[in-house]
């Protein structure tokens, strides 16, 4: 009975700090981002603070997935170093309560805080993404490259067909790539040769056709024509429009599959998508890992001094276990290592580095 208590009381103290540090990240963030966006759609004439605000709120939690293992972290440094400041851990072990019964409890939560994330957090965050998107392109209209888009020139294909061939760039993609804006297309006939340029505030595709919205075209020794719609012929698919425009990770959990499937079937590469579907399956371990590395680098006593040493130490690991993955992760992406080792390297590691100082600690 009393084991119980003293397990919710630990799950609850932990599961509150997490909460806390997750939502003044997420506040802080979006006003970092809320403000940067503001500046940057101040020239649009179709934006307003609201549309900011809006574009920003829903573009904040997928930003947050990459963060919530940070979260998990400090928080349950936090809730570890408030136990050991307040003399709770002294008195849980006076009473013969070991570390591993006040870890468990937060292992658990963290565990079950990961397949919420994973099942219903993440499909969320994805399909905010997408609404992000379409009201960039609706209100800014893709003029403007915000931070959370792609960077060097944003987004590229290149497509052939009867007429020649067509260099499609734009600065932004929501739906998957169907629906673009800020689109410049480049024609050149079978030699090779410039024939007439296209910019539109917006492209969709629709079987077998680009329909360009708001366009200027260009072509050589004659004057700009200006239409408000022009239908450009295409032999793209929506899969292979995917693989050039769609980011894995605007992919909500449950639909990943089916984008594996359909990549393969039309002969493209799906390595994103497998890996983006193994980080996400990995994410609960990878909750209980951060855990444990918190756990190892935070149940000293106050009294035996070193603590801020010890908190820098965990920081830093996991710091480190971010940029191992970053790493396993263009492997993967290159093709240059399988999608469930870049996605449980870094777990593996990390437990090993939590697991090891507690049992050493723990255990002699």
């Amino acid at each position: 009975m009393i084991a119980g208590r003293l397990s919710r009381y630990f799950g609850g103290r932990f599961l509150s700090a997490l909460l806390s540090i997750f939502i003044g990240g997420f506040c802080l963030v979006a006003l970092i981002d809320y403000i940067e966006l503001v500046r940057r759609s101040s020239d649009a004439p179709n934006s307003s603070a609201l549309i900011s605000a809006a574009i920003s709120l829903t573009r904040i939690p997928q930003l947050m997935e990459i963060l919530m293992p940070f979260a998990v972290l400090v928080g349950a440094m936090m809730c570890y170093l408030n136990l050991s400041r307040r003399l709770e851990l002294v008195i849980a072990r006076a009473a013969g309560v070991s570390a591993w019964q006040f870890i468990t409890p937060a292992l658990f939560v963290a565990f079950m805080f990961g397949v919420f994330a994973t099942t219903a957090y993440n499909p969320g965050a994805a399909y905010l993404k997408e609404q992000s998107k379409r009201l960039e392109v609706k209100y800014i209209g893709g003029s403007q490259q915000t931070s959370l888009q792609s960077t060097g020139g944003g987004f590229w294909i290149s497509q052939k067909n009867a007429a020649g061939q067509a260099i499609i760039n734009a600065v932004t993609s929501s739906d998957q790539g169907v629906q673009l804006g800020g689109v410049t297309v480049l024609i050149y006939d079978h030699e090779n040769h410039f024939r007439e340029r296209i910019e539109a505030k917006a492209a969709t595709l629709t079987g077998g056709f680009w329909r360009l919205q708001g366009v200027q075209r260009y072509t050589l020794n004659e004057p700009p024509i200006i239409s408000p719609e022009y239908m450009l012929a295409t032999n793209l698919t929506v899969e292979q429009v995917r693989e050039s425009f769609a980011t894995p990770d605007t992919v909500s959990f449950w639909n990943l599959p089916f984008f594996i499937e359909k990549a393969e079937r039309a002969g493209l590469a799906a390595a994103g998508y497998r890996l983006q579907y193994q980080k996400l399956l990995s994410r609960p371990a990878l909750l209980v890992t951060m855990v444990l590395v918190a756990a190892a680098f935070s149940l000293r006593f106050f009294r035996f001094g070193g603590v801020q040493n010890m908190v820098l130490c965990g920081v830093t690991t996991g710091f480190v276990l971010y940029v191992l993955s970053k790493i396993t992760d263009d492997l993967s992406k290159a093709e240059l290592l399988h999608p469930i080792a870049a996605a449980w390297l870094p777990i593996v590691i990390g437990t090993l580095t939590g697991l090891l100082p507690l049992l050493y600690q723990e255990d002699g």
